[in-house]
């Protein structure tokens, strides 16, 4: 892999210039987070978990290990692979930092989401 996958809130005060490709992978934009704030050089709402996924977890950290695994899950499925395929291509040549609002971060699908692009690797197959 040539870069380097991590995640943060999109909320934090950090230089842009330290998170390599900027991605929000989240399905609705941040609450209060102008687009010049964000400094985001892509937003992949099609990586996100669906809808019905996301309503079920409610971040409800006692139900991150099957929404982990109900997401990767997701994550394999035709209707994500575009998103999907579009990230390995960013972090097959760069640093990427996927962005989130979410407030606990440990148990948010940006994640769940590194964690599996650094199992899976970058490239198709």
């Amino acid at each position: 892999m040539a870069g380097t996958i991590s995640y943060r809130r999109i909320y934090e005060d950090v230089p842009p210039s330290q998170d390599g490709t900027r991605v929000l992978v989240d399905r609705l934009w941040p609450r209060g987070m102008s687009k010049e704030r964000a400094h985001l050089d892509e937003w992949l709402r099609d990586v996100a978990p669906t809808a019905d996924l996301r309503r079920w977890y409610h971040h409800d950290p006692q139900l991150f290990a099957d929404f982990r695994d109900r997401y990767i899950a997701e994550l394999e499925d035709a209707g994500h692979r575009p998103a999907v395929e579009r990230l390995r291509s960013l972090a097959a040549r760069d640093k990427v930092t996927l962005l989130t609002a979410t407030k606990d971060l440990d148990h948010s699908e940006a994640a769940v989401l590194a964690q599996w692009l650094d199992s899976v690797g970058t490239t198709s197959g």
